[in-house]
């Protein structure tokens, strides 16, 4: 259950987000009077989990009404995001009063899933794009043809040593089950690429060493830890196969405010002769 001081305020806020109606204790969050932190219990924090869940973060486990390490890691993702369009949101972890604002404005209604609002804008420097990896909040944004979301998936992206290059790419090749299951043996002697692997060149065509792929370590979505390959979910990276072609355009950010994102100016070349796959 959530700390408390006082409920004197409780009764005077209201979340507009039908899918936290009637939840009391997020009622004293929103007034200032309560936090969710590690610890924390009960319908809230489902409700909240289930809503992180709903906007592609990642939380294995679920919502299991239990606030945890992975769920204070899901909503310090959804903080890093939130920030570019609610200043007052800071990366802790804890559920506040402004990071439940953020999340009551951006979550779906109830049922639903995706995002309607601070979406990156699906072109790079002016190339309409299938795919928009942003690696500061651990999310993968998946838009058809039109430009419009069609899914977001949790990923994890490189650790320091070995970060995620960013810049714009494309899709090279795919592979499935078998393929990337062989691929993976090889290369790091076991099923490490999960359940398909998509391939990415730099957008000249050369070799960027990085691939999009799934995961046998699914507790270590939403965090930097491969040797630069963008990580998901099995069943992420299934839809994410079966939705793109050889030669559909990604681009990987630093964030969904990336200056790249909707500007239209020539594509600078991008140089890079790596050949081992960084998974």
């Amino acid at each position: 259950m959530p700390t408390r001081r006082s409920n004197a305020l409780v009764s005077a806020v209201t979340l507009h987000n039908a899918r936290f109606a009637g939840q009391k204790d997020l009622g004293a969050v929103l007034a200032g009077q309560a936090t969710l932190t590690l610890r924390s219990r009960g319908p809230a924090v489902q409700a909240v989990q289930q809503a992180l869940i709903d906007l592609g973060f990642s939380l294995p486990g679920g919502a299991d009404g239990a606030f945890g390490k992975q769920s204070a890691k899901a909503v310090r993702n959804f903080q890093v995001h939130a920030r570019s369009f609610f200043p007052k949101v800071q990366p802790t972890g804890v559920v506040d009063i402004h990071t439940l604002n953020a999340l009551d404005a951006l979550a779906p209604a109830p049922k639903k899933r995706g995002q309607q609002d601070n979406l990156p804008v699906p072109q790079y420097d002016g190339q309409p794009l299938r795919v928009v990896v942003v690696k500061d909040e651990h999310r993968t944004f998946l838009f058809d043809a039109q430009g419009v979301c069609q899914g977001i998936y949790g990923n994890a992206v490189g650790k320091q040593a070995t970060q995620t290059d960013t810049g714009l790419k494309k899709v090279k090749a795919k592979y499935g089950l078998a393929a990337a299951r062989a691929m993976g043996q090889e290369l790091w002697g076991g099923p490490v690429f999960g359940a398909r692997l998509i391939d990415l060149s730099w957008a000249d065509g050369s070799r960027s060493g990085e691939e999009l792929h799934g995961t046998n370590a699914p507790d270590k979505l939403g965090e930097d830890v491969s040797h630069g390959c963008i990580r998901h979910e099995d069943a992420s990276i299934i839809a994410l196969y079966n939705a793109l072609q050889v030669g559909d355009w990604v681009a990987v950010v630093d964030t969904v405010r990336d200056p790249h994102l909707g500007r239209s100016v020539p594509v600078a070349r991008r140089s890079s002769k790596r050949v081992a796959s960084r998974a």
